[in-house]
């Protein structure tokens, strides 16, 4: 196994638990935000405002050098998390 296909796993297996984290805390009603909640793109966030959520993946593709699949997954909890 390569490194990067290695990182990459590492980086879905915590998107993933992340996902799950934010589900219990809806579920339990607790509002929880984190320093890197203050540091999404705000592009991101402003392609999510207009409907572009293509855009909004490709942005946080750029920002952060992650796969489509990962980008696509933290654009929707952006989304799911800012009620946008």
């Amino acid at each position: 196994m390569s490194v990067e296909t290695s990182i990459e796993d590492l980086r879905k297996r915590i998107v993933y638990l992340e996902e799950q984290v934010a589900h219990l805390y809806k579920h339990l009603g607790i509002n929880f935000l984190t320093e890197e909640n203050a540091r999404d793109d705000p592009q991101v966030i402003e392609e999510i405002k207009r409907g572009n959520i293509i855009g909004a993946i490709k942005y946080y593709r750029e920002g952060t050098q992650s796969g489509l699949a990962e980008a696509k997954r933290a654009v929707e909890e952006i989304q799911r998390r800012l009620r946008l």
